[in-house]
């Protein structure tokens, strides 16, 4: 078909069907009514052949066509003979030109607008004439070269192409006004994707700054078209839209930013082009823009059939395939079906029978090809290997078809799967609703609340009256609407707290204590005080709520027994911690009107337990945050408060709720940190550091066991024990044969088949352990090294059974299976303590004393190291500068201004002991308190401060198994401190035999256990006078 009408409509459906691939931009809208004759342009639909209707169709159209184009053919030959005379030696001048003039930019000139067709529109430009088609065209040897992206150019493709290079496009104004037909050079662009990182532009693909940028095989096209616009025309009806072979849509983003600014549109032309021929780029002569390039054409390739006759089969055979795959990709393929069909083949281009076209046909259809494959087809002169190229490009993109098609139809199974499923559901409810089996949703939740509710012995009154409430407006909302979810869940919150369910508590102080020394070793404070709690819940016949706050250094239990109290009690148990909160709302909850609202962690303890009288557990209470979402500090104050939590109010119940019944236990390593009004709430209940008899005892009944059974190495034959009686249990009715079976239930413990029975952790080894390694005031650490030790056996004894080899760190050393303090270096390494005491030596160095400290870990020994510092002379024999004190070590404020006060203290002793001294006056002093890297602050260690600097006064030792503690006042009044317990427990760790405390703390020292005093002789002192007589031996 010939026409103008026919190849814009092609144009612009090959542009929507195949713009991944083929097309250079937007889509380009060629108004049919504006047609453009393309001269010796042959074009037609390229159909998949399956329909006989459509051929029929295609041979009546080629029938008109043949008679309109000879009534055209006529009238030109006519108006041919009337202009023949005076056109033949223009004619034969301009043919013989056409093989020798140069077609490039720089030799054009600019004629008037009659040398050119406007068809009706100053902005569209055709050439005034064409030379040549197809391998008629002329061979000019010189060009204006214009790069391409994304793909190659094939002949016979009519391809449109974008302009935005304003030097560019006046050149290709000047080739389509220069009468030579309008002719350039296409040539690939390589690696296009990295002109950003060469600083160019990448919105205009135009332009070069190395020849190398382009490949040296391109093709050799005729302007049929040029179309020029700027980027602010949008409302121009001529204007016509980009195309791209860049998918990113880059144009488009240049476009949008100059219609932003308004200012200066950026102009850009639209080119349709028709490729001839291939042609090979000998030297580029300007890099431009615009392009200029010396190029020579192919000569056209022929196959010719007969020469080999196996190589003949093998094309066959190619061309077969490769129609095959065509048809196949179509089939599967309705993209690129469509590519197929709106494809503009020229009747030269599309030969079944010439394998070259058939390759370059193939290669064009290839959508999603590689620029270097594509190019590689082009360059290919060898029409199997050409054959082979585009097969493979075909079988890319039947496999992609494939792939597409697998997804397309997992997508609509899944569609119509639930599609089905949806009607069917929906069926079968309709069904049960009429037959009266199923009745409607909201009525089936009332009727599943109220069910809820009825199972609760006693709901207060204004509870139930919200709840009615909530209900009746439930029965009335629409299920689509926000109102219905919000009302849903807060009737669920409602109808799942246990309104008056509370658990039977156990009040037998027997089985209580059984359970508590079960699981843990000593903590009799805590452990008297629950049963002081069932006592008198038992002789009341109710029990209220308690707040107890356990506060001591990490790794003594503090947690863990709080699980067990809940045991002992009989009552549920949850835990929650607090470090680190700083939003109010995980305690009392969000208000009902925030998306994702929900209570806080007190009605979600009521609703997991489901019991109105749970332990609740309240874990690091001592570092809670705060910020700008509230003080959690502050809300605890009301959970915490025995006189208030009957009526805690959560904000999303929003209605009062009894927590009074709860035993809240909190756990805390540092007193100072808790809130006064808050701490005022609670009854706190001091855990002090275990000693060594403590660990040692822990570790042969709690730590060893466990490790073991955790390793493998033994099992607890309690455990099946508890199954086989968990029947007889529920048939227990007094609370004395309960206790029987607690004392029946307690651990024991046998080794596991197969591990020898020498194997066993010596009570030896467990001293070292503490002694040299774990020294810290819990038994954390020291659980840690146990497990290290059981580990190592378990690999051992199952190394012995397989006959397994073992690293030199893992073998066992000695033939016993027994771990003692000889051995135990062998399964924990070298002690971490070497001493008990920084200095050995006895006396210690002058101006050396040791101190008691008190620390979150529990209690450690602290040196109290002094230096003096003779003064030196000046020129006139005077001594320099005044009597001085330095201190380093890391020192908080309070411990800085002991040192001033000491420092006082000690010059007014001095002067009270010898007058005549004047060692102050003369040297000055450097105190310091290892270690450097730990920081250290309180009060507590001004009398051993004054005894070093008088040590180093008077020249006079301390001894190395004396320590002290205590606050000095200005006058030298010896004040009380705390962390008596602590202190003294570090005091036996470092081997010392004499303590000085202060006055006051004898109380706190009455009350330590026995075990504690043994060995020790205590020294009293409320004046520092007594301190000196201890320490200096009078």
């Amino acid at each position: 078909r010939v026409g103008g009408a026919i190849l814009a409509r092609s144009v612009y459906s090959r542009s929507a069907g195949g713009t991944h691939g083929r097309s250079i931009g937007p889509s380009v809208h060629l108004h049919e009514s504006k047609s453009v004759i393309l001269d010796q342009t042959r074009c037609f639909f390229f159909g998949s052949g399956s329909s006989d209707d459509s051929d029929g169709d295609d041979k009546k159209d080629d029938d008109n066509d043949k008679k309109k184009n000879k009534k055209a053919e006529d009238a030109n030959e006519e108006k041919k003979d009337d202009s023949s005379k005076g056109d033949e030696l223009e004619s034969a001048d301009s043919s013989e030109q056409s093989a020798t003039l140069n077609n490039s930019s720089k030799y054009k000139k600019s004629r008037t607008g009659s040398s050119y067709s406007s068809s009706g529109n100053s902005n569209v430009l055709l050439p005034a004439s064409r030379l040549g088609f197809g391998d008629q065209a002329p061979r000019y040897p010189h060009l204006m070269a214009i790069p391409v992206l994304s793909r190659p150019v094939f002949p016979g493709v009519l391809t449109p192409l974008t302009i935005t290079d304003k030097d560019t496009i006046k050149s290709l104004e000047k080739i389509v006004n220069g009468g030579s037909g309008g002719y350039l050079g296409l040539f690939l662009k390589k690696d296009h994707h990295n002109d950003m990182g060469k600083g160019l532009e990448p919105l205009k693909p135009e332009i070069i700054t190395d020849p190398s940028d382009l490949y040296k095989v391109g093709t050799f096209a005729q302007i049929q078209r040029l179309t020029k616009s700027h980027s602010g025309d949008e409302d121009d009806e001529d204007s016509a839209h980009l195309f791209t072979g860049n998918p990113s849509n880059s144009d488009n983003g240049m476009n949008s930013e100059a219609s932003e600014s308004g200012d200066d549109p950026k102009p850009y032309a639209s080119l349709l082009l028709m490729p001839h021929r291939r042609i090979d780029l000998l030297s580029v002569d300007e890099v431009g823009p615009p392009i200029d390039v010396t190029v020579s054409h192919w000569d056209r390739l022929k196959y010719v059939r007969g020469e080999d006759s196996s190589r003949d089969d093998t094309i066959r055979a190619l061309s077969q395939e490769v129609l095959g795959t065509i048809r196949e990709v179509a089939q599967m393929n309705a993209l690129f079906k469509e590519q197929v069909v709106n494809l503009v083949p020229s009747s030269h281009m599309f030969d079944m029978n010439d394998p070259y076209r058939l390759a370059d046909f193939a290669a064009a259809l290839s959508i999603g090809g590689d620029a270097e494959d594509l190019q590689a087809v082009l360059e290919e002169k060898d029409p199997e290997l050409r054959l082979h190229k585009s097969l493979v490009l075909l079988s890319k993109e039947k496999e992609v078809s494939k792939l597409q098609r697998e997804i397309s139809a997992k997508v609509e199974e899944k569609m119509s799967e639930a599609q089905r499923k949806y009607f069917l559901t929906e069926q079968l409810k309709s069904i049960k609703k009429e037959l009266g089996m199923e009745k409607d949703d909201k009525e089936t939740l009332i009727e599943k609340y109220r069910k809820k509710l009825a199972e609760y012995p006693s709901i207060p009154e204004e509870i139930n009256e919200i709840i009615e409430s909530e209900m009746d407006k439930f029965s009335h909302l629409e299920k689509n609407s926000a109102e219905f979810n919000i009302t849903r869940t807060y009737l669920d919150w409602l109808t799942n707290i246990p309104w008056g369910v509370v658990t039977t508590e156990n009040f037998n102080i027997t089985s209580a204590r059984r359970i508590l020394d079960r699981d843990h070793y000593g903590m009799d404070e805590v452990k008297e005080t629950i049963l002081q709690f069932i006592a008198v819940g038992k002789l009341k016949g109710t029990v209220q709520g308690k707040i107890l706050c356990l506060a001591g250094p990490p790794g003594v239990g503090k947690t863990s027994i709080a699980e067990s109290v809940a045991a002992a009690l009989g009552r549920k148990f949850y835990r929650f911690s607090v470090g680190g909160m700083s939003d109010v709302s995980e305690i009392k909850g969000h208000r009902r009107t925030y998306v994702g609202a929900m209570p806080g962690k007190i009605i979600q303890c009521l609703k997991s337990t489901g019991s109105s009288n749970p332990l609740v557990l309240i874990d690091e209470i001592d570092k809670l945050g705060r910020d700008h979402r509230g003080d959690p500090a502050s809300a605890l104050l009301e959970v915490l408060d025995p006189s208030q939590n009957h009526t805690f109010r959560d904000h999303f119940i929003d209605a009062p709720v009894d927590i009074s019944k709860c035993l809240f236990m909190c756990t805390a390593n540092d007193l100072g940190r808790i809130p006064g009004p808050l701490l005022d709430r609670m009854e706190v209940i001091q855990l002090s550091g275990y000693d060594v008899p403590d660990k040692l005892e822990i570790a042969e009944k709690y730590l060893v066991p466990k490790s073991m059974v955790n390793s493998g190495l033994m099992i607890d034959e309690s455990e099946a024990a508890k199954e086989d009686e968990s029947g007889e249990e529920e048939k227990q009715e007094s609370q004395d044969e309960a206790a029987e079976a607690v004392q029946d239930r307690l651990p024991t413990y046998q080794l596991t088949e197969g591990v020898p029975d020498a194997l066993s952790i010596e009570r030896s080894a467990l001293e070292s352990l503490v002694r040299w390694y774990c020294r810290e005031a819990g038994v954390r650490n020291l659980q840690k090294k146990i497990d290290k030790i059981t580990r190592l056996l378990s690999l051992q004894v199952v190394a012995e059974e397989e006959g397994a080899s073992l690293t030199d760190k893992s073998s066992r050393k000695s033939e016993s299976w027994t771990v003692s303090s000889d051995n135990l270096h062998e399964y924990v390494g070298k002690p971490i303590f070497t001493s008990d005491r920084l200095y050995e030596k006895d006396p210690l160095p002058h101006g050396i004393v040791m101190g008691l400290a008190w620390t979150s870990m529990g209690g450690s020994a602290l040196y109290i190291e002094t230096q003096g510092i003779a003064r030196g002379v000046d020129s006139e024999g005077k001594r320099r500068g005044g009597g001085t004190l330095k201190t380093t070590g890391q020192m908080g404020d309070v411990m800085k201004e002991s040192t001033q006060i000491a420092y006082t203290v000690a010059r007014a002793r001095l002067a009270e002991i010898d007058p005549s001294n004047s060692y102050f006056d003369d040297t000055d002093i450097h105190m310091h308190v290892p270690d450097g890297s730990t920081s250290k602050d309180g009060p507590s260690a001004g009398v051993t401060m004054v005894t070093a600097m008088l040590s180093l006064a008077t020249d006079k030792p301390i001894k190395s198994d004396l320590a002290m503690t205590g606050e000095v006042s200005l006058t030298g009044k010896v004040l009380a401190v705390g962390g008596i317990k602590e202190k003294t427990m570090a005091a036996r760790r470092a081997g010392i035999k004499t303590i000085v405390l202060p006055e006051d703390c004898r109380r706190d020292w009455d009350e330590l256990p026995d075990y504690l005093k043994d060995g020790l002789d205590i020294q009293f002192a409320s004046d520092y006078s007594s301190v000196y007589d201890v320490a200096f031996g009078r």
